[in-house]
């Protein structure tokens, strides 16, 4: 599996990348405008990521605008809704508005709330169906 880890803050960067590497391959960027760019790179390699975990607060472009233009490039490409990658938007803010735009405007699978442990990472990615660690 492949996994995008998009988050400005170098220690939340650290720690989600050691959490997720026993589940695949982990690239991590540091803003919407490298999440855009790397996802578009991966299609264009043929090795596309599955599951991307998001920041939504970040400098130059917010997660939530990144994910739109995911989701755009996603359906530029022809993919299928059934096939897009997995998009778990994170923030510390437990905002409604913020809940509401990343799934209904934005198309997010999921949106976890800061700080994330172990435990909860492991519930969310099963939920997902990416049970199996590689």
């Amino acid at each position: 599996m492949r996994i995008l880890v998009v988050e400005d803050d170098f220690g939340s960067r650290r720690m989600m990348q050691k959490l997720l590497a026993p589940y695949g391959d982990v690239d991590v960027v540091v803003d919407g405008e490298e999440a855009v760019q790397a996802f578009r790179i991966g299609w264009e390699e043929y090795k596309p990521y599955d599951l991307l975990f998001m920041d939504i607060m970040m400098p130059k472009m917010d997660g939530h605008e990144a994910l739109k233009r995911i989701r755009e490039l996603e359906r530029d490409l022809g993919v299928k809704p059934s096939d897009e990658a997995k998009i778990v938007m994170t923030s510390v803010l437990e905002d409604p508005r913020s809940v509401i735009e990343a799934y209904y405007e934005g198309g997010a699978t999921s949106y976890l709330v800061k700080p994330i442990d172990r435990e909860r990472l492991e519930a969310e990615i099963s939920r997902l169906g990416f049970g199996g660690k590689a």
